[in-house]
């Protein structure tokens, strides 16, 4: 069951393409470094920066969030119903615990029609519950390049309160100069059954990260000179980051009657940012130091029930989400590591409002009818608080329809179609003005797209699953990045039209008693249509970088009774592009790894050491491709093999 979606539907029966990994998936035998080593798993995402945890994971589905030099852009993130995306649309990986993940629930394609700005589709985490039996397990994991981490996690069910907790410590030295990365995150949830109708689920969360250094993009000759080397500028202006975040949510779900329930949820977040650019002063007159203090709250709720149309079943759920952020920007002279004189000092505000509604109609037995549609208003403001002429205010508005249909052929294939939109205004970053220090960008709209797809979903003889979708979306004013010279950050602007057409395929399949085959193939072929970039030049008919036309990953995993396992995966990456022009083209590569350990149970210990191998046959690449960056520095290498090995311990009272 796929319960991304307001109303909780089986994967086949869905009338858009969807991905799940499990706990298993996602914890054992990782590293738990990423979201990207449980899924890879699924077609149309593509991962990069890895390894750099300054800029935060870069992942894109069918094209969208490719833009992102830091921070998760296209995509909605959501983790036990509380949103990990702000309310202008910037989400960001690193308060999620990869240690205590029971699901993650992945939409590909535009799905604005419910879930607000989300171009590229939603990710859904969903954490662990306590289990009926308390228990309490540590886990201890090493690794190459002085890699170290530590988990506690504890839980269970006492009368009516489920609880689970968790904490991790990470720190690593990294590959490169200049990528250190030191984190201790603490994921809790708290479920309150009051009766058989209603329960509160409460989350908090915190996370502290005081290192996490950049090392900064190098050009192709620094790459063949040294590939674990870091910019020198990043170097001289000591690049990297800093986070100090906590968070509470809370969400009530009521049924009312027989066929009727409420969900109403609020969360709160207070987050310190604190950044070393590597410049001092840029071309506009922004500094390369940043101090950001921020805080977003919301609240939201959907109320759902099951009716009849005729003699047909008819589920309809209508909601509304409202979402507020305030920031407080500074940023100071970079006077090489040393915080100089101020620059900027603006108040951000932003603000959305989302009206929503769904209806899944049964069309006959065998088929079904999803109707849906969002109205969203985005609502931004800067002051400056210098006295200067950097305030102002932009407003985006946009209603998002969507319609769908599944048609179950058989007992084992079900055929769909749909038709969605997207809306995406660009986040307080994208935002920031090129022409002066404050401010916000006057020239710079929301870009929206409409998605055209078809697929087939099966399964076969009871151990082949398949999946096929193709899909045509059409973009207006796809928000891409760009860098003036010497001005050492990322600006943004609108292609005029772009086109993402694309065929995405898994098939999985149980080869032998415990041994299961995955393999998915994706092939992009995303095009500017009419694009005219800075300075007149005239991208039209060019490939968007940042995405490869071919990717295909191979995974087997293998396990018995007697408590072995192990798991290989190898990904294939095809060329693309590092900037509009499509003069710089990247490598394709071929990346491989391998887990394996041994589950051994007595009595209420469950004890199970492990080991991997990251980049196996220890292939040359690149962890992440800077998008049109100045000087020829697109380049951050990937680390050569490296390995890693741990234990946990659990213990059931």
């Amino acid at each position: 069951m796929v319960t991304a979606t307001p109303i909780p539907t089986a994967i086949r029966d869905l009338p858009f393409a969807a991905g799940v990994v499990g706990r298993e998936d996602v914890q054992r035998a990782r590293q738990q470094l990423g979201l990207d080593e449980s899924l890879v798993a699924i077609p149309g995402l593509f991962f990069q920066n890895r390894y750099n945890f300054a800029q935060d994971l870069r992942i894109a589905i069918r094209g969208f969030g490719a833009r992102a030099n830091f921070g998760i852009r296209g995509i909605r993130i959501f983790a036990d119903d509380i949103p990990l995306t702000l309310p202008d649309g910037q989400g960001s990986v690193d308060s999620i615990d990869l240690g205590s993940v029971q699901q993650i629930q992945v939409i590909r394609g535009p799905f604005s029609a419910v879930f607000g700005s989300a171009s590229g589709g939603v990710i859904d985490i969903i954490t662990e519950d306590g289990p009926e039996t308390p228990f309490i397990s540590g886990r201890m994991n090493f690794g190459s390049y002085d890699f170290r981490q530590a988990q506690v996690k504890a839980g269970g069910q006492s009368e009516n309160l489920n609880s689970l907790a968790n904490f991790t410590a990470t720190k690593l030295d990294g590959y490169r100069q200049q990528s250190t990365y030191e984190n201790h995150l603490l994921n809790s949830k708290f479920r309150y059954q009051f009766d058989d109708r209603t329960r509160l689920t409460v989350v908090f969360n915190a996370v502290d990260s005081p290192v996490a250094d950049d090392p900064g993009g190098l050009t192709a000759t620094e790459v063949e000179q040294n590939r674990r080397q870091a910019a020198p500028r990043n170097l001289q202006f000591n690049a990297g980051e800093s986070l100090d975040q906590q968070s509470l949510g809370l969400a009530l779900r009521k049924q009312i009657g027989t066929n009727q329930e409420l969900m109403l949820r609020n969360y709160y977040v207070r987050r310190q940012f604190n950044s070393l650019q590597p410049f001092d002063l840029n071309s506009n007159g922004q500094g390369g130091a940043i101090d950001l203090s921020r805080k977003f709250a919301g609240l939201g709720g959907n109320y759902s029930w099951n009716t009849t149309l005729g003699s047909r079943s008819n589920q309809v759920v209508v909601g509304m989400d409202y979402d507020a952020q305030k920031d407080h920007r500074k940023r100071f002279i970079n006077d090489q590591g040393v915080l100089g004189d101020l620059t900027t000092n603006q108040d951000e505000d932003v603000t959305t409002t989302g009206f929503y509604l769904q209806d899944v109609l049964e069309l006959t037995e065998n088929a079904a009818l999803t109707l849906g549609g969002r109205f969203d208003q985005v609502d931004y403001e800067a002051n400056d608080r210098t006295g200067g002429e950097g305030s102002g205010r932009r407003s985006f508005t946009n209603f998002s329809p969507m319609a769908g249909i599944n048609w179950a052929v058989g007992d084992s294939v079900n055929i769909y179609a749909n038709i969605s939109t997207s809306f995406d205004p660009p986040a307080t970053t994208e935002l920031a003005n090129p022409l002066a220090p404050t401010g916000f960008n006057p020239n710079l709209d929301s870009q929206t797209a409409s998605n055209y797809e078809i697929g087939i979903k099966g399964l076969q003889a009871g151990r082949i699953n398949y999946e096929l979708a193709l899909f045509h979306i059409a973009v207006r004013d796809e928000i891409v990045p760009y860098e003036l010279a010497g001005s050492g950050q990322s600006f943004f602007q609108n292609a005029g039209k772009s086109s993402h057409d694309g065929l995405e395929a898994t098939v999985s399949m149980e080869l032998l008693p415990g041994l299961t085959g995955t393999a998915t193939y994706t092939w992009s072929d995303f095009k500017y249509d009419q694009f005219q970039g800075l300075g007149g030049a005239v991208f039209d008919g060019n490939r968007i970088p940042g995405i490869p036309e071919q990717l295909f990953n191979l995974a087997l995993n293998w396990s018995n009774s007697s408590g072995w396992f192990a798991g290989w995966d190898a990904l294939y990456v095809g060329q693309f592009f590092a900037d509009n022009a499509n003069e710089v083209e990247t490598d394709s590569y071929i990346v491989s790894s391998f887990r394996a350990g041994y589950r051994w149970t007595g009595g209420q210990w469950v004890f199970e050491p492990f080991f991997g191998v990251n980049n196996l046959f220890d292939k040359k690449y690149m962890d992440n491709i800077r998008l049109n960056a100045a000087f020829g520095r697109y380049y951050e290498p990937a680390p050569e093999r490296n390995l890693y090995a741990g234990m946990s311990l659990r213990y059931g009272f």
